[in-house]
C-alpha cells in the first residue's frame, strides 16, 4: 500500500526538491500522508497497535500540513509507528528531537543567544507533566536543555546538532537538575527527558488519557491511580498498562461509552459496508478521497492546527453539525454513492440469511453483520420506517427490499447510537 502513494517513500530533500520542481506541493504530499494513514486504519490486523499509533500521534501531536513541517513529517510518523507498543521514555527521547517537532515548536531555531522556549513549555504541559506542574523557571531551563537542534531548511533539509549553539551551565526542572557543562547537551537532555517520563504526574496524565481513549470520559480514580503505578512499575512500558486496563472490572463496564470521533467514524463505517479499496489511478479514487469522507463528517487526521491536538471528549464531536454530517456520509457509503472510483461493496443479496426470511429476521442478521451486536426493537423499528416494510414482511430474492430499498435499510442500522459510539 506504500506504493500507492509514491513520495511518501522519498527522502526530506527529494520531497522538497519535488516542490520546488512544481511538480507536488507539501500540502498535496501530507494528503497523501493522511490518505496512507487511514487506508492503513481501515485494512489493519493489528488494530491495538494502529490504535496506539492514533494515540500516540495526538499526543505527541505534530500538525500536518503544517509550514515546514511537512518535509519530515512522514519520518515523523515512521518512528511513532516503530514505539507505538514500546516504551513511553524512549518514544519520548525521538520525538522531542525528531526534525518535525523542531521544525513544528521551532526548536530549530532555539540557540544559546536566543532562546525559543516554544518546545520546551510544551514538553511539560502538553507531552509530560501538564498544566500546574511545573513553573516558568521550569520552561527556561527546559529550553535551555533543549537548545543545539537544527534543520538546513531551503537547503539539505539534513537535522543536525551543534555545541556552538547549546546552552551550558546549570539546570534544574523540578527534581532534574544537571551542570549541564558540556557543550554536546544531548546526554543530558536524554536523561531530562527520561526523568520526565518517568515522573507520577506524567505517568497519572498518560494513564488516564489512555484510560479516557479506552474506555469513558471520566474514568475512575481507583482506575488511574491503579494503570499509574503499571507504568512505573513497567518503567514506562505501555503494553503492561494496557493489559492492565483491558483486565480492569471497569473496561468491560464502559462498552459504548465513548463518542467516536468523525475520523473513527468513517472508518467504522467503511469497515461495516464491507468497502473493498483498491489503488488509487487518480484523485477521484476512493483510497484519495477518504480523508474528505472523514473532513465531510469533521475532522481529517493530523489536522489539528495547534499543539493540544484532537479533543477526545464527547462534547467536542456531539453537536447538530457533526450529526448531520455523520448522517450524509452514512448514506454516501450505503448508497455507494460517493465515493464511488475504485471501491466496490458487497451486493444486497450477500448480506442475507437464508431466504426466504421474516424482515424482523433480515434486520437482526444484518445488523449482526455490520456492527456485531444484536438488534434491538429500536433498530427494527427505525429499519421499518425506512424501508415502508413490516416485521413480518417476508423477504425474498426478488423482494423490492433486495432490487432497491437496502440502502434506506443499511443506514438506518449506521445512523444507530450503536454504530456512532464505541
Amino acid at each position: 500500500m506504500w506504493a500507492w502513494w509514491p513520495t511518501l517513500a522519498l527522502t526530506p530533500l527529494q520531497r522538497f526538491m519535488r516542490y520546488k520542481a512544481g511538480i507536488e506541493t507539501g500540502w498535496e504530499m501530507m494528503q497523501s500522508l493522511a490518505s496512507w494513514t487511514m487506508m492503513r486504519r481501515l485494512v489493519t490486523n493489528r488494530p491495538v497497535e494502529a490504535l496506539m499509533v492514533d494515540f500516540w500521534s495526538n499526543h505527541l501531536h505534530v500538525a500536518s500540513p503544517a509550514s515546514d513541517v511537512w518535509v519530515w513529517r512522514v519520518e515523523y510518523d515512521a518512528m511513532v509507528r516503530r514505539h507505538a507498543l514500546g516504551r513511553f521514555d524512549e518514544l519520548l527521547v525521538e520525538a522531542i528531537q525528531h526534525p518535525a517537532m523542531g521544525l513544528y515548536l521551532s526548536n530549530v531555531l532555539s540557540t544559546a543567544d536566543a532562546i525559543n522556549e516554544n518546545l520546551g513549555r510544551e514538553l511539560l504541559e502538553l507531552h509530560t507533566l501538564g498544566v500546574g506542574n511545573f513553573t516558568e523557571d521550569d520552561v527556561v531551563n527546559s529550553a535551555r536543555i533543549l537548545t543545539g537542534f537544527h534543520v538546513d531548511t531551503g537547503g539539505t533539509w539534513d537535522a543536525s546538532y551543534d555545541p556552538a549553539d547549546h546552552w551550558v551551565g546549570r539546570v534544574k526542572v523540578q527534581g532534574f537538575a544537571s551542570a549541564n557543562a558540556d557543550p554536546n547537551g544531548i546526554p543530558v537532555l536524554v536523561k531530562y527527558l527520561k526523568y520526565l517520563a518517568m515522573h507520577p504526574a506524567t505517568a497519572k496524565r498518560i494513564c488516564t488519557k489512555l484510560a479516557v481513549r479506552f474506555m469513558s470520559d471520566k474514568p475512575s480514580k481507583a482506575l488511574v491511580d491503579s494503570l499509574t503505578t503499571v507504568y512505573l512499575a513497567s518503567n514506562t512500558a505501555i503494553v503492561p498498562v494496557l493489559r492492565a486496563l483491558v483486565a480492569s472490572g471497569e473496561f468491560k463496564a464502559t462498552v459504548m461509552n465513548k463518542v467516536r470521533t468523525p475520523v473513527e467514524d468513517a472508518l467504522a463505517t467503511w469497515t461495516a459496508v464491507g468497502a473493498v479499496v483498491a489503488q488509487p489511478r487518480s484523485d477521484q479514487a476512493a483510497a484519495n478521497q477518504f480523508i474528505n469522507v472523514s473532513k465531510a463528517i469533521g475532522q481529517v487526521v493530523f489536522d489539528w492546527p495547534t499543539p493540544d491536538a484532537f479533543p477526545d471528549l464527547a462534547p467536542a464531536w456531539c453537536n447538530a453539525g457533526r450529526l448531520l454530517g455523520s448522517m450524509r456520509v452514512h448514506w454516501y457509503a450505503s448508497s455507494g454513492s460517493w465515493p464511488n472510483e475504485g471501491i466496490s461493496f458487497k451486493a444486497p443479496i450477500e448480506w442475507m440469511p437464508r431466504l426466504p426470511a421474516l424482515f424482523s429476521d433480515v434486520v437482526d442478521h444484518v445488523v449482526q453483520r455490520m456492527l456485531f451486536l444484536p438488534s434491538t426493537p429500536d433498530m427494527l423499528q427505525a429499519a421499518c420506517l425506512a424501508t415502508d416494510l413490516g416485521a413480518d414482511d417476508v423477504i425474498d430474492e426478488t423482494h423490492p427490499l433486495i432490487r432497491y430499498k437496502f440502502p434506506r435499510f443499511m443506514v438506518s442500522i449506521l445512523d444507530t447510537p450503536e454504530h456512532l459510539s464505541r
